[in-house]
């Protein structure tokens, strides 16, 4: 176990991990590799104080563990805020716009123009071409009103 303890229970054995860590969150980020690496840092610099494999296993098993709560509970309390609130949620991003009736609404449904494709619409009686307001989204159905 000699040259085990050598080869791989050294400083930059620790911080070599710490590395590949922080890089497998670059690449795939999820903020969870990230608390492992500062682990393995920790651990790291604990080394360089003589402790043994078997202490160096415990340690970075306990920091891995507390620095996964701390950094989970750090995020809940600290979201980050969004560049775009509405990304991924396109019938928000359609209230209040303007669009054209394309399919007469009849009887409180017909069909509206949204960008390149004609929506499932109801409101009130509009005839083809009328101008109409998105006021509620609900799944693929949009409510308009006269414009």
């Amino acid at each position: 176990m000699d040259w085990l303890d050598a080869l791989l229970f050294t400083p930059w054995a620790w911080f070599i991990l710490a590395l590949a860590l922080a890089a497998l969150e670059i690449a795939a980020p999820g903020a969870f590799m990230i608390w492992l690496a500062g682990a393995a840092l920790a651990t790291g610099v604990l080394t360089v104080f003589g402790i043994g494999w078997q202490l160096q296993l415990v340690a970075f098993a306990l920091l891995a563990i507390a620095s996964v709560v701390v950094g989970r509970n750090y995020l809940r309390r600290h979201p980050t805020p969004s560049a775009d609130e509405l990304l991924n949620r396109r019938g928000t991003r359609m209230l209040g716009e303007v669009v054209i009736v394309v399919e007469a609404i009849h009887d409180g449904e017909g069909r509206v123009q949204v960008g390149d494709s004609p929506w499932l619409a109801c409101g009130p009686d509009m005839p083809v071409g009328a101008r109409a307001r998105i006021y509620q989204v609900e799944g693929s159905k949009l409510h308009v009103e006269p414009a």
